[in-house]
């Protein structure tokens, strides 16, 4: 089900850009934040990209993408996002599992706004734990999480 986004390909990461868009506009809410940068992402961002995107379609819809940046010696989990017209559904769930089970990482590595509570519970769910907590210079809290294979 959970499929390789093409991102170099224009419609398909028009397509991304417009899930991250809706999703975003909900964690901007969430964090109360006036000035929200991955809303002003650029397409060519997404086109551009060396990170590779993984989608969860569900009738005939890309409900949810997760984004990630992958090496020998760890997987970062650049982005997490459902369209909000699929919350709740255990897409964001089945994403995270499908990462930690396609890639062979000793660390696992994302970061939330601190506000961001259904991020916070699902990271943790998977065993990730907070590693650092920062201010942003748009005036957002973040919080850091890793997990650990061993």
């Amino acid at each position: 089900m959970i499929k390789k986004l093409q991102n170099k390909d224009l419609d398909i990461a028009k397509n991304i850009q417009s899930v991250f868009q809706a999703s975003y506009a909900i964690e901007a809410q969430l964090l109360k934040a006036i000035d929200f940068p991955p809303l002003k992402r650029p397409l060519e961002s997404y086109i551009n990209s060396d990170t590779v995107f993984f989608g969860y379609p569900k009738n005939q819809e890309l409900a949810g993408i997760i984004e990630i940046d992958h090496d020998d010696s760890r997987t970062y989990i650049n982005s997490l996002v459902v369209h909000p017209d699929y919350f709740r559904q255990g897409i964001a769930k089945s994403l995270m599992e499908y990462v930690i089970q396609t890639f062979n990482s000793n660390l696992f590595v994302v970061e939330t706004g601190l506000d961001n509570g259904p991020a916070t519970k699902l990271y943790k769910t998977f065993g990730f734990y907070e590693v650092k907590q920062w201010d942003t210079e748009h005036g957002i809290r973040k919080i850091k999480f890793e997990r650990k294979n061993i």
